[in-house]
């Protein structure tokens, strides 16, 4: 039975808010201080942060890898120490139970002897001067252990209000807790190693909001809402902008100032307003768990490395907010798209004391919010080297929710150009546009360039196998295989800014075999930083001194998780392999998905140090189409695309 509370009551300028202290059932998602989807009035449909069951009701927070995870903790202690990162469960900007999802993360936190702790900080500092030591002891009350962050609108529309969700666990239930779910418009990051922020706003290290002189937003800055919770209830909640005190003069159109204002000194420039809305009503929910509740499909992991699978009481505390109400919805600042986002990043941070500037003590490192995957283009072939006939361009991390746009100066699409995959059959430039929702502005971009036939070379189509790379620590790996080893002098690795003008990079010379097919590698430990992507093929030579060319492979240089893992062949017939570097022996999920979302293969194994190939076969009764690879490797996350063809 869920617990009753009292309601505290706010007034300001004879308008009446009401900050709900009961459970409550805001834009769908359940906030009664319970993690489980179809739980509300033990109904069926809620949303929440987890699922237990295949009711309609979804939880929000990716949960795959959680068996993986869970069996590391049985077997080894000093695994529980490690924090780890979980997104939305379904790609932003989908429609789920007729809400429009922009974005969720789940953070486990460093506990015990914490490395991500405060020495001597406080809210309006700038986290330019903010310090974090090596490790040190942090009291159980303030000590946190997992954080989640939800944002949804309530309806399928972007004129919808908008909610945001939060949710923080703690190592101690006595006392007194207060948290800030802090959020940022700049890439704010912090340096583990040095125990510094970088990537701080310009506005004495923030982003401040700025007003027209009617009041009006001409763009928005770093936000925070302050939670105050004490031993068995919320006591109140507080949502503050980042300003110039001057524009504390301008009456604001979007929401009222509440007259509190925080910086560094008391002589600031520059630092926390107080808001309110406009408007009277409820825009503010909060509680805390009233009895032992399930913690979670990762389970609990408390101060002294224990593992709990249920929250005691009083130990997880959630809250909701509508930021439409309280005017922070992008729709209502001027010049802003209806697809922007408040914030870029965010931060959970807990205080010693109910004031705003008191000595802050825990906190989890800045977080990715609203970054959908850029759009990354690639082909299944090319018009090289004597290749001809249609070339099939597609996305190769292409999510459901989003538009994909083609278009090309020189070259000829013969098939639909707005799809995650395009048909070409001329040589040209080709563009990929990402649009979040058909209605969104251009998200991102990428090219393909499909170079001209040139009919004096030949690609020895039983020589060179499986010629595949991989990024590791920042290097290209380049891997291959040859079936006619006996018939080869040496390789030239060949690479390319554009996929045009290639240059050679290393010679390597056949191995002596007894045996006709040999493995071949080679790392490019020196790729240009400046450039996204690198173009690689190999030029053969053979005993006759005859040339040929291997197809062309493009890796992408603005991350090196995805390097990690390549599928291949793609498009497929009938049988893939995925190819995964292990830093480490470590277990390993695989998931294929169909364009629906369903599941439709999923694999468990351990894999040792280094690439291992996983073989997955039997596609000859799925419906052609392209589907979604997903491979959980330790506590790193890869999705892929594969084209599944006849």
């Amino acid at each position: 039975m869920k617990k009753i509370f009292y309601i505290l009551f706010l007034f300001f300028n004879a308008n009446v808010y009401s900050q709900i202290i009961t459970p409550s059932l805001d834009a769908n998602f359940g906030v009664d201080a319970d993690l489980r989807a179809n739980n509300w009035l033990l109904g069926d449909g809620d949303d929440d942060w987890f699922s237990q069951n295949l009711l309609s009701g979804i939880g929000v927070i990716d949960t795959t890898g959680a068996s993986s995870i869970k069996a590391q903790y049985a077997i080894n202690p000093a695994f529980r120490y490690s924090s780890f990162y979980r997104g939305m469960s379904v790609p932003p900007f989908s429609v789920v139970n007729d809400k429009l999802l922009l974005g969720a993360a789940f953070i486990r936190d460093y506990h015990g002897n914490d490395s991500t702790s405060f020495s001597g900080s406080k809210n309006g500092d700038s986290p330019g001067n903010w310090y974090s030591p090596p490790t040190q002891p942090v009291p159980n009350k303030n000590d946190i252990l997992d954080v989640m962050m939800h944002v949804r609108r309530d309806g399928p529309s972007m004129s919808d209000s908008l909610w945001l969700f939060g949710g923080v666990s703690i190592d101690g239930t006595t006392g007194d807790r207060y948290f800030d779910f802090e959020m940022y418009q700049t890439d704010l990051s912090f340096n583990k190693t040095l125990g510094t922020f970088s990537g701080y706003g310009p506005d004495a290290g923030h982003t401040a909001w700025t007003f027209d002189a009617s009041g009006k937003v001409t763009s928005p800055g770093d936000i925070i809402f302050s939670a105050d919770y004490g031993s068995s209830t919320l006591t109140s909640i507080e949502a503050r902008i980042w300003i110039d005190k001057a524009s504390m003069l301008i009456t604001p159109t979007n929401f009222n100032w509440s007259g509190t204002f925080d910086g560094a000194s008391n002589g600031a420039q520059y630092g926390y307003a107080g808001i309110t809305p406009k408007t009277s009503g409820n825009f503010y929910t909060g509680l805390e768990n009233p009895i032992n509740t399930w913690a979670g499909a990762f389970s609990l992991i408390v101060g002294n490395n224990s593992v709990q699978t249920n929250y005691t009481p009083g130990q997880f505390m959630e809250f909701s907010v509508n930021l439409t109400k309280l005017g922070l919805d992008p729709n209502t600042m001027v010049g802003k798209s209806s697809c922007d986002m408040p914030f870029r990043r965010f931060m959970v941070k807990s205080r010693s004391s109910m004031s705003f500037t008191s000595q802050l003590k825990d906190f989890v490192a800045p977080v990715d919010f609203f970054q959908s995957a850029a759009g990354n283009a690639t082909s299944d072939g090319s018009l090289y080297c004597g290749i001809t006939g249609p070339v099939t361009l597609y996305v190769s991390n292409a999510v459901s929710s989003s538009t994909y746009t083609w278009t090309t100066t020189d070259g000829h699409i013969v098939s639909d150009p707005v799809n995650d995959s395009v048909t070409v059959d001329s040589a040209g430039t080709y563009v990929v546009s990402q649009q979040l929702q058909s209605f969104c502005p251009t998200y991102s971009t990428d090219t393909v360039v499909v170079a001209p036939f040139d009919p004096s070379c030949n690609v020895l189509k039983t020589t060179i196998t499986d010629f595949f790379g991989t990024i590791v620590n920042d290097n290209n790996m380049l891997n291959w295989s040859v079936t006619n080893n006996n018939e080869i002098r040496f390789f030239e690795v060949e690479r390319s800014a554009d996929g045009i003008n290639f240059f050679p990079l290393q010679t390597i010379n056949s191995v002596a075999s007894d045996f006709p097919s040999v493995n071949y590698k080679f790392t490019d430990d020196d790729v240009p930083k400046e450039s996204n992507a690198a173009y690689y093929r190999l030029k053969i030579i053979n005993v006759a001194n005859q040339v040929s060319y291997s197809k062309i492979i493009r890796l992408s240089i603005n991350g090196s998780l995805n390097g990690r893992v390549k599928i291949f062949p793609n498009p497929v017939t009938d049988n893939l392999q995925v190819c995964i570097y292990a830093p480490y022996r470590q277990n390993v999920e695989l998931f294929i998905y169909d364009g629906s979302g369903r599941l439709m293969r999923s694999t468990y194994s351990t894999i040792d140090k280094g690439n291992t190939k996983l073989n997955i076969s039997d596609f000859k009764s799925w419906p052609i189409g392209i589907y979604s690879v997903k491979v959980v490797a330790g506590n790193d996350l890869f999705i892929n695309k594969m084209i599944l063809k006849r």
